[in-house]
């Protein structure tokens, strides 16, 4: 079943898609761990926050963050400015929250979402569980650890050995996020933007939104993101 039509997409919800398919939520809406696939849990971080292209921000709390910290660091995003373009820049209030969660560590990157495609890489395939060892996993051999749970998984083969691939690394009904990996020595022929459309393709076909979103020191990521000519929709920020 389809959940969405693009032409209602805002950057707004994008950006609830993007930290729901992200983190697992509790009932008040505080953040648990990382939502990721396969079994085990990380504790998510401790603050995330998205700002948008339309002026829209949205933050989350991990659930042991107190309540009075919580309140000081939510009133500073309401007073964050509108994120116009896509360049590197620490958030307005950057050191305040820094200095009220007492850390150095922090990540923060652009978030992408992919409109529907309709043209497949001839040298992509679907990996799943039924055919994975069919091919050379030289490189890529944990992969076979993950295939159960990060679909749709698709990757491009080069005389029968995996050399790209994009699978479903963050999986919400509504939503799957990208995680896109290349061998070092195949990287620059225009495998991974292939891969990432062969992704996107299946996880439409499963009427879910495909999201990419990365680290703005990824320069390789960035650079498929703008090759395939992908959304930019907003940035996120965390802080462990």
């Amino acid at each position: 079943m389809n959940h969405r039509k693009d032409n209602e997409l805002t950057a707004a919800a994008l950006m609830e898609l993007h930290v729901q398919a992200m983190f697992t939520h509790d009932g008040d809406m505080r953040i648990r761990t990382i939502n990721e696939p396969w079994p085990g849990e990380e504790l998510a971080p401790r603050f995330f926050m998205g700002r948008t292209i339309d002026g829209s921000s949205i933050c989350r709390f991990r659930h042991d963050v107190p309540a009075g910290i919580a309140g000081q660091l939510r009133a500073l995003v309401e007073d964050e400015p509108i994120v116009t373009e896509e360049v590197q820049t620490r958030p307005k209030h950057f050191a305040a929250y820094m200095n009220l969660l007492r850390t150095e560590h922090y990540s923060s990157g652009p978030c992408y979402w992919i409109p529907d495609q309709t043209t497949q890489a001839k040298q992509t395939v679907r990996i799943t569980p039924g055919n994975i060892r069919e091919y050379s996993l030289a490189g890529f051999e944990w992969l076979i650890t993950e295939i159960d749970y990060d679909q749709p998984c698709v990757a491009l083969i080069h005389e029968n050995r995996v050399v790209s691939v994009c699978r479903s690394v963050r999986i919400t009904e509504r939503a799957h996020e990208a995680g896109l990996e290349t061998l070092e020595e195949c990287r620059g022929r225009g495998y991974a933007a292939a891969v990432v459309t062969g992704w996107a393709i299946e996880v439409q076909k499963m009427g879910a939104l495909a999201l990419y979103s990365t680290l703005w020191e990824n320069s390789s990521s960035r650079r498929v993101a703008n090759k395939l000519g992908l959304s930019y929709y907003g940035v996120n920020f965390t802080i462990r």
